[in-house]
């Protein structure tokens, strides 16, 4: 043994070097350093955590791990290992976490990370929408700028239909999350020009016949209805029957497996078919232009202004990307908004008969009225859950 120094502790030994990183080579955990047993290494400002959850199988060999520190002598001072000491805190309780515990961790640590992510969006698209319309009010006014504020609200209420279909298509195809991006992300630049396209001849025809505008308020009080009288059956929608998709199905030709997240996949003879992804994606544009049907006349019955329609909708476009993540994870709790939408359709259809005949509905009670509609809805469906729902909307 070594002996000791004058005062009578032991000389510090030197700190063993860190045995190296264990590299794990599961799909998911791919590219992230994971740290060793101890807790150390990994990414910056992390916490260790754990070995790789595949097994050993899945992880390189790493060398025996060094011994542990050596405890002071019986003549040092009350044993205890410091960070100064030791160059590392043990995590866990210095209980190592592996198997499904560590994998479970990093998983979940990913999910919060894309979450927080994906709000950062729906944030900065809402401040986005609110610096705009602040932007027509200083510019044009406060009548357009209500008249941006309605539009929005209404295109966006009326979307969340949309958002129902998207999930149901997404889980049909069962997509995965990065195709489901990448077919949100297409959607809206092809919504966006489609609606231009949409916007600017439907505004043409208002203006050389008037009386268009009572075609478009039929559309809106029959959607109306039938959104007020259907069955509460969204839970057992089963896209298998749907012409769209069978239409979709029997012309496109698809490989029946993903290749990550191309719309299209080369085949063992050299050729290239169409991904499940395609087929999701042209499915998703054609729900889109559908609901447009709807969504289009009842901000023509807010305004005719082509600039007002078109940025109010493709900035609810936008926020409804970002909504999608927390939509649909909420959609079946929302169990009155339908019933709010289909409402909102109804009072859009009789304003715009009223106003062929002379009388107007000011805007700012258009907008009061959608917003207490939708606030109501959303309420109910907080308020009386699942299983509290009594019988009427």
């Amino acid at each position: 043994a070594r002996a000791a120094p004058c005062g009578g502790r032991a000389a510090p030994r030197a700190l063993p070097p860190p045995p190296p990183l264990v590299a794990c080579q599961s799909r998911r955990l791919a590219g992230r350093r994971l740290p060793d047993k101890r807790g150390r290494g990994g990414s910056p400002g992390r916490p260790g955590v754990i070995t790789c959850a595949r097994g050993a199988g899945n992880e390189q060999e790493a060398s025996a791990p060094p011994a542990a520190p050596p405890a002071a002598s019986s003549s040092s001072s009350p044993a205890h290992v410091s960070v100064d000491e030791a160059g590392w805190a043990e995590p866990n309780g210095g209980k190592p976490l592996e198997g499904s515990d560590a994998e479970a961790s990093l998983i979940e640590l990913e999910m919060e990370e894309e979450m927080v992510y994906k709000y950062g969006w729906l944030i900065f698209w809402l401040i986005a929408t609110a610096a705009f319309g602040t932007g027509i009010y200083f510019t044009q006014g406060a009548g357009k700028a209500e008249e941006f504020f309605a539009g929005y609200l209404l295109e966006e209420s009326l979307s969340v239909d949309n958002l129902f279909v998207f999930v149901l298509v997404f889980n049909y195809f069962k997509t995965p999350p990065s195709g489901q991006t990448k077919v949100l992300s297409y959607g809206i630049a092809t919504a966006a020009v489609l609606r231009a396209v949409v916007i600017v001849t439907g505004v043409g025809l208002v203006e050389q016949y008037e009386g268009v505008l009572l075609v478009f308020a039929g559309i809106l009080i029959v959607s109306s209805y039938k959104l007020l009288t259907q069955q509460d059956d969204a839970d057992e929608a089963d896209l298998s029957e749907n012409d769209v998709v069978k239409l979709c199905e029997r012309y496109i030709n698809t490989t029946g497996t993903y290749d990550g997240d191309n719309f299209f996949s080369r085949m063992a003879d050299g050729t290239q078919r169409a991904t499940p992804l395609l087929l999701a994606l042209v499915i998703v544009e054609l729900s889109d232009v559908l609901f447009a049907v709807d969504s289009i006349p009842a901000v023509f019955g807010v305004t005719l202004d082509p600039f007002i329609v078109y940025t109010s909708n493709i900035f609810a476009i936008l926020s409804l990307r970002a909504l999608y993540a927390f939509v649909s994870t909420i959609m079946t709790e929302l169990r009155y908004l339908d019933k709010a939408v289909a409402t909102v359709l109804g009072f859009i259809g009789v304003k715009m008969c009223l106003a062929f005949v002379g009388v107007r509905v000011p805007t700012d009670v258009s907008l009061s009225v959608v917003a207490l509609t939708l606030a109501s809805g959303v309420g109910l469906s907080l308020a009386l859950p699942s299983g509290k729902k009594s019988g009427g909307a």
